[in-house]
């Protein structure tokens, strides 16, 4: 039971948070030209680097032997999730950066390399500074000793919601908005931000 508390709130955040990402529309751009299992074995191998890096950096930190150090940290942790939370219900402004993501993974995507290190490339790339790597970090942060199941829950949560995306992409764009995801992502942030400050006080 330990394990499974963190590999479900990294499941649930990379889950929730990548429905409808910018980063889904380069899986489903390759979903005509290979085969799902070499689109989510790149999947896989990306969040591997990006996710899994953030969660192994952060638990580092988090293993550090300073008792001061690590409940600040965590406290910076549970209220990033919380800003993150608030965020998403926030009017969302046309972002440039949003733009030169969707370019460069459109250049990235027709290029002559392997599908399956396009994609991983492009979700190591895309990944890095985004809500979830962030979010990862923190994770790695406040569960020090539970890296693999961090690891393994973020892996899983892109790899089931790309899965998603190539099986049911058209009918998900038609009915669930982007808004929609965003405000279940702020809705996941702020449970998860309220329920950490509670195990912090208890």
């Amino acid at each position: 039971m330990e394990l499974l508390y963190p590999f479900l709130i990294a499941f649930l955040l990379v889950f929730i948070s990548e429905l409808g990402d910018k980063t889904q529309l380069l899986v489903l751009s390759f979903s005509n030209k290979t085969k799902p299992f070499f689109i989510l074995l790149g999947v896989a191998l990306g969040t591997f680097f990006s996710h899994g890096i953030a969660i192994l950096f952060g638990s580092s930190i988090g293993l550090l032997e300073n008792k001061f150090l690590h409940t600040a940290l965590q406290i910076a942790t549970y209220a990033t999730f919380l800003l993150f939370g608030i965020l998403a219900f926030l009017p969302k402004k046309e972002e440039s950066e949003s733009n030169k993501k969707e370019s460069f993974l459109s250049k990235l995507s027709s290029s002559g390399f392997g599908y399956v290190f396009v994609i991983a490339f492009s979700i190591v790339v895309g990944e890095l500074g985004d809500k979830t790597f962030l979010a990862s970090l923190g994770l790695g942060i406040s569960y020090p000793s539970y890296k693999i199941s961090l690891i393994i829950g973020a892996i899983l949560g892109m790899v089931v919601s790309d899965s998603i995306a190539i099986a049911f992409g058209k009918l998900l764009n038609k009915y669930i908005s982007e808004k929609t995801m965003q405000r279940l992502s702020g809705i996941l942030f702020l449970i998860f931000g309220f329920v950490g400050f509670f195990r912090l006080v208890v």
